[in-house]
């Protein structure tokens, strides 16, 4: 069996870090200027080479986007980026626009190429296009159904073949949508889409900046509710062997803008699922494993509710009744570090997201996605070195400990703890 890749967002550098903790085998990410985060990417040219230096001492990946759809004004600046990449010997770039494409091929013409799923590859002839410019490998379309990636690797087996397995869904053709652009002029194809397609619809009025005129946008809301556009999120983790078999070597997870938890949650589920695949763990014990994973993921992250899109052939999903799904469980802190006192017990010192209580009932995601159970007996302010009944996130200031017996071991560097906040499912 080829190896199989897991690859995760990182839209920081804790991030980064959080997702190769739990498993991520690369990250890909950018600088605002060239990838479609411009609004949440803090990397720079500093940072970045800081961060590709520290996935290399891991024994990681990283690939870098500069999958805008670029104007003249983007390639002015362009070339100069590109050429500050070179050294860096970045593993891939992942690239949309075809003059993107040429203009990195002159300055970086060692450096492997990865085809964004933005380019809405869809066809084995396709493929067979872009691996003659010199593409590596093909993040194909979320449009593309399993029997189409069964028979564009069939037709050209010698490509590496990439797919989002989680995340959100864009409305629009291949992630290519124009709604925010029109609607306030901002662009989703140069990374700066207001997601339009999330938002309550009613009857408005609507100024469009193009022509000044008012215009009457009609909508007629049904017994189901008024968000017209909002999709379900996409989860294949069930789906995983089928996408193994079909020739899928790179599965790819969405969510620049998410949270740690989230980064820690998912890759964790995923690399989990994937390590059985690739231990060839017997199929009835496989799909048992899957489906308790699938669980995790829908009953503890918010979400729309999830979808297959269209692996199977079929419509993806949408939910027309609200924005998100909440959960019954809220992330409360990622461990900073543990101090083990001479009785044994781990002192867990982890920076506060949201409340934690004593009596709190919590489970400890350590990597690996080994799950600790337990309720919080105590809680220690680490700053003042006082006993206190509850902490808080207070803007990322605020620094707790738990304290754990000996049994449990100590906690490494950014496992995360979560919190139920409540006994339903969802909210």
């Amino acid at each position: 069996m080829k190896k199989l890749e897991l690859l995760a967002p990182a839209g920081n550098r804790l991030k980064m870090e959080t997702a190769f903790a739990y498993g991520a085998d690369a990250v890909y990410l950018g600088i605002p200027e060239f990838s479609l985060r411009v609004r949440i990417n803090d990397f720079n040219l500093a940072s970045l080479k800081a961060a590709i230096r520290a996935a290399r001492q891991q024994g990681k990946k990283v690939y870098v986007t500069i999958n805008i759809f670029a104007h003249n004004q983007h390639l002015r600046k362009l070339p100069a980026y590109l050429r500050a990449l070179r050294p860096l010997a970045v593993d891939a770039l992942i690239i949309s626009d075809p003059g993107i494409l040429r203009l990195a091929k002159k300055a970086c013409p060692r450096t492997v190429i990865h085809l964004s799923t933005q380019a809405n590859c869809t066809n084995s002839e396709a493929v067979k296009f872009w691996a003659a410019q010199g593409v590596r490998r093909i993040i194909l379309g979320r449009e593309v159904t399993l029997a189409e990636i069964r028979e564009i690797h069939r037709a050209v087996p010698q490509m590496e073949l990439e797919y989002f397995v989680h995340g959100a869904m864009c409305m629009a053709y291949s992630g290519r949508c124009f709604l925010s652009k029109l609607l306030i002029d901002r662009s989703g194809n140069l990374g700066d889409c207001a997601q339009p397609c999330r938002w309550e619809y009613g009857v408005e009025e609507y100024r469009l900046k193009t022509g000044g005129h008012a215009e009457e946008l009609e909508l007629v809301e049904e017994r189901h509710g008024a968000y017209l556009l909002n999709s379900q999120d996409l989860c294949l983790i069930k789906y995983l062997p089928e996408l193994v078999a079909a020739g899928i070597t790179s599965f790819k997870i969405e969510g620049r803008a998410k949270s740690v938890y989230y980064q820690a949650v998912v890759v964790g589920a995923y690399r989990r699922a994937l390590d059985l695949i690739t231990k060839r763990t017997p199929a009835v014990q496989l799909q048992k494993e899957l489906a308790c994973l699938f669980k995790e993921l829908e009953e503890k992250l918010v979400h729309r509710g999830y979808t297959a899109g269209f692996l199977l052939g079929g419509r993806a999903g949408q939910n027309l009744t609200n924005s998100h799904q909440s959960s019954a469980w809220e992330f409360c802190g990622q461990v900073i570090k543990t101090v083990t006192d001479k009785a044994g017990a781990h002192q867990v010192y982890f920076q506060v997201h949201n409340t934690i209580k004593v009596g709190d009932q919590i489970e400890i995601i350590k990597p690996g996605y080994d799950i600790i159970k337990m309720k919080v007996a105590s809680l220690g302010e680490a700053q003042k070195g006082q006993n206190i009944q509850e902490a808080h996130g207070g803007g990322g200031r605020t620094l707790a400990i738990l304290t754990l017996p000996a049994a449990l071991g100590p906690m490494a560097p950014l496992t995360i703890i979560r919190r139920q906040i409540s006994n339903k499912k969802t909210i």
